[in-house]
């Protein structure tokens, strides 16, 4: 068997892919673009952590293809139980709304990141190129945003609209205490000390126009 496998261009291998995300608009995007593809063998969907940690153990996919932001869950977590619980899946991160630095994405135990606003042809190659063992990051500035969870990043669009956190509480339906260790995550995940500090930080990261 190793023979044969060996002898095998690896380019030439189907790949089981599968796409974490918690959009079903994004799940029908992905099947429809990977499916046509000759190198795809099956394409697998999960819409939360659980999900795509059970896909994997059962099939054993060849690339995932997981967003920053899986509703509340963190997509650099996501990839780290993913590697965890699958050593042989590699993963690619993909958004639309933050960034990630290769540094933190290689941490993760990711092997690529890549915008949404990348062509389907780009995003098809990278998935590809990522399912076979190679990497693929994105030259990003020394200045790239951090990662934000989804409510870390309501919590920053709260503060900038001038809400104090009593009243980012009762919008979001947390204790006081909650949202001060939101608040002081996002100083520390920002490198700032104070509100207006996070606001001009985050405005200049592309993290809020």
């Amino acid at each position: 068997m190793s023979a044969v496998t060996a002898a095998v261009d690896p380019r030439q291998r189907r790949l089981r892919v599968l796409v974490v995300d918690d959009h079903d608009v994004v799940h029908w995007g992905f099947r429809l673009m990977l499916g046509n593809q000759p190198w795809v063998e099956r394409c697998l969907s999960a819409r939360n952590g659980a999900e795509a940690y059970a896909l994997a153990e059962r099939f054993a996919p060849h690339v995932a293809l997981v967003d920053l932001f899986v509703g509340e869950e963190s997509g650099a977590e996501i990839c780290e139980q993913l590697r965890a619980r699958s050593p042989g899946t590699n993963v690619l991160l993909i958004s639309g709304a933050g960034r990630i630095s290769a540094g933190a994405a290689r941490a993760a135990g990711a092997s690529g990141f890549i915008p949404k606003d990348w062509g389907a042809a780009d995003v098809s190659r990278a998935v590809r190129m990522v399912g076979l063992g190679m990497s693929v990051f994105q030259p990003q500035a020394s200045g790239s945003a951090p990662l934000l969870t989804a409510r870390e990043r309501e919590v920053l669009g709260l503060i900038a609209d001038g809400s104090t956190n009593r009243e980012i509480a009762a919008a979001l339906h947390l204790s006081p205490h909650t949202v001060k260790e939101h608040t002081s995550t996002l100083y520390r995940k920002l490198k700032v000390k104070n509100r207006a500090e996070a606001v001009q930080r985050a405005q200049r990261v592309g993290l809020m126009a």
